[in-house]
């Protein structure tokens, strides 16, 4: 369960300074003019604060909560024009990091003449109910408020009063979001159609759910990214599972897979050791750029063939621990900074997702014995309860995501009930088996690349981008204006109809 909850793209908290409700889009609201930079790029925006209610489906007089939000009105041509306002749906974790790695919304804003908001999604960052980490974290009761249909809420409530706010309510919304934060974009733009006109949903596993996707589909497609780079490096890793559990079996076993492995305390299991590279593993997959990033980790292009480079590379007589040793380093100590590895360390704020994970976004995962390169094991929905209730004491509802905002059937409920959808996916990255990869109708569009990674789209543009990436972002923006393009028309058919029959 702890590599499975280690596999959703999550990053480091930080603790909320605020612990006493503000009132809606206050005039003091701490308002602070930043750059934040992203590799090469440098983007200005205010950080601002919305005061939040926390729970949005009762009526209870609960505590407001402080939800961040950055925001750049930069290029924006203004209400009156029908300037349009791009927002980025909150991941799980700091809004300031999915901001720095979503450069593409910063480099089409001129071209729109957008409004850009990264509204924070609730108990990540600083957006955290109860005034602090702590108090949000406490327990299953504090906790409870940490959902799907909470954070789609928050995010629909704030839009709309910035808007009034801005005197924008003609104005259309555009909604962005990778990974996690695609999925809330294509469940916003389901759930609230009259809120925004259309969602670009880059690496949305939407279909990652009980009995739509194999459960295998992620570790295999993982395994193929390997094995495409190498057969002898696949090889290698699949049977250095056993070698692993073969030498912790030995008396100091441990302490010497613990050398081998470069960390700073000894190994309690092999199962620690296990988890840390199935991360790696998984992470590599999702993050097989064609060029140097610092997405995850600082990473060269194509760090899955550097990694089998070095695991194949070996000398003759190195084991074969000592060569996954030399092709995981690729992931964890790409600059050779790092002296010795911390298992303990949590630089990616896990605690929020687990939650999560064992609430409602339970993602069934297995790996099969013929095709993968990890453990055979098969998704035990009764272990995984047992885990969530000795950690959260609470039970997962592996149904309600499906229930509650779609996922069986998907083509015909789309094609029914939806509209204005780009699905982007890059097939090197393991979650783009539960994801939507084909087109559904003309406006619920798939947009597929052979050779690309984990929302590499929604990525800042760099003179490495290759072709088919290009046009990509370019398909992306042609949609996105046609959208756009129809909203104001319509918008300016019915004005004029509405003059004419006075």
């Amino acid at each position: 369960m702890a590599s499975y909850f280690r596999l959703l793209l999550i990053i480091s908290l930080t603790l909320s300074t605020s612990s006493s409700p503000l009132p809606r889009f206050p005039r003091q609201n701490r308002a602070r003019i930043q750059s934040l930079r992203g590799g090469r790029n440098s983007y200005r925006y205010e950080t601002k604060y919305f005061s939040q209610q926390l729970d949005h489906f009762s009526f209870a007089d609960l505590p407001k909560f402080s939800q961040r939000y950055l925001i750049n009105s930069d290029h924006w041509t203004g209400a009156s024009e029908l300037g349009p306002i791009f927002l980025y749906c909150g991941n799980e974790g700091d809004i300031e990091w999915f901001a720095t790695n979503s450069g593409f919304i910063w480099e089409i804003a001129p071209k729109f003449g957008a409004l850009l908001v990264f509204p924070e999604h609730r108990y990540y960052g600083e957006s955290m109910p109860y005034g602090n980490r702590e108090e949000a974290y406490k327990n299953a009761t504090t906790l409870s408020y940490l959902t799907t249909e909470q954070a789609l809420a928050d995010f629909a409530v704030f839009v709309t009063d910035l808007k009034r706010n801005l005197s924008a309510e003609a104005s259309p919304v555009v909604l962005f979001g990778g990974s996690y934060g695609g999925m809330l974009a294509a469940w916003m733009r389901l759930k609230y159609p009259h809120i925004a006109i259309g969602a670009l949903a880059s690496s949305a596993p939407i279909l990652q759910f009980e009995d739509i996707v194999p459960p295998q589909t992620f570790y295999d497609i993982v395994s193929n990214d390997f094995k495409r780079e190498s057969s002898s490096c696949f090889n290698t890793i699949k049977s250095s599972w056993d070698a692993i559990i073969a030498e912790g079996e030995k008396e100091n076993g441990l302490q010497q897979l613990s050398k081998t492995f470069h960390f700073c305390r000894a190994l309690n299991s092999t199962d620690d050791l296990s988890d840390w590279l199935d991360s790696a593993y998984s992470y590599l997959a999702m993050v097989d750029y064609p060029y140097p990033a610092d997405f995850m980790m600082p990473l060269p292009g194509h760090p899955i063939k550097e990694v089998c480079r070095r695991i194949d590379g070996a000398s003759s007589d190195a084991s074969i621990l000592e060569r996954i040793y030399a092709g995981v380093s690729v992931y964890y100590n790409y600059t050779g900074n790092v002296g010795c590895f911390k298992l303990d360390d949590d630089p990616h704020g896990l605690d929020g997702w687990n939650w999560q994970a064992c609430t409602e976004m339970v993602m069934p995962m297995s790996s099969s014995q013929e095709n993968s390169m990890f453990t055979t094991y098969d998704f035990n929905y009764s272990s995984y309860k047992e885990d969530c209730w000795n950690t959260f004491r609470v039970n997962p509802r592996p149904r309600w995501v499906t229930t509650e905002l779609g996922g069986h059937d998907i083509e015909t409920t789309l094609k029914s009930f939806g509209s204005n959808i780009i699905f982007s996916n890059g097939l090197l990255d393991p979650w783009s088996g539960g994801s939507v990869l084909k087109n559904l109708s003309n406006t619920i569009v798939a947009l597929v690349t052979k050779e690309g990674g984990h929302h590499l789209d929604l990525r800042p543009s760099t003179p490495e981008d290759p072709k088919w990436l290009v046009e990509q972002r370019e398909a992306e923006i042609r949609l996105i204006q046609g959208w756009i393009r129809t909203y104001r028309l319509e918008k300016e058919a019915r004005i004029s109809l509405l003059k004419s029959s006075r």
